[in-house]
């Protein structure tokens, strides 16, 4: 049986993970503070702040380590330079993260959904915690399947995009292989973001 889709090879997979901070009432609105994309080796490929576009009301130091100056200094790039960056750097890439629909939601990107290979959704990496139907956060991922830790502290974004590739890495060829022949295995992202895909 020939393949539907092909493989992709390593240059064509990259890594992203957002840091958000929150704006209007009580700071519950995220708001893209940060972002990262790493290669399939864990290279950097962009790392930058990003200024906001409106008035921060929680910078969630306390769990993201940014602070007003980063977000404020004249060297912060404004949100549409990053995006149209970022927006270039993923086209035509196979896109690795965890929980990638609230990094496409607020950069206001979308991306092919055959495109994406999210650890938060890979349906063997639920069941494999007894969790098939729920989202299962990045540090428990990690910690229960590759006995390492991650988000010790403050969230990092460069580290977050690393350990969902690791992740992705340790399932590559069984992923692959699955998708080139028609079978997706993973679950769908939440309908309310179906427009963070194409």
């Amino acid at each position: 049986m020939a393949a539907k889709y092909p493989v992709p090879s390593s240059e064509k997979i990259l890594a992203m993970s957002c840091t958000n901070v929150g704006v209007g009432p009580g700071g519950t609105t995220a708001m893209l503070a940060r972002v990262s994309i790493v290669d399939y080796r864990g290279q950097i490929i962009i790392d930058t702040y990003v200024s906001p576009t409106m008035q921060v009301s929680d910078y969630r130091t306390a769990t993201t380590g940014i602070e007003a100056s980063h977000l404020l200094s004249p060297d912060t790039p404004a949100f549409s330079q990053v995006q149209q960056l970022v927006a270039d750097l993923i086209k035509g890439k196979v896109l690795v993260g965890h929980s990638l629909w609230n990094d496409l939601s607020v950069l206001g990107i979308p991306h092919p959904a055959v495109a994406t290979r999210d650890v938060a959704l890979y349906q063997p990496f639920r069941n494999a915690l007894r969790s098939p139907n729920q989202v299962i956060g990045l540090q428990t991922l990690m910690w229960h399947l590759m006995c390492r830790r991650c988000q010790d502290g403050q969230l990092h974004p460069v580290e977050n995009a690393r350990a969902a590739l690791d992740l992705y890495r340790t399932v590559s060829s069984e992923w692959e292989e699955a998708i080139s022949f028609g079978n997706w295995p993973s679950c769908l992202p939440p309908s309310t973001f179906s427009r963070c895909y194409l």
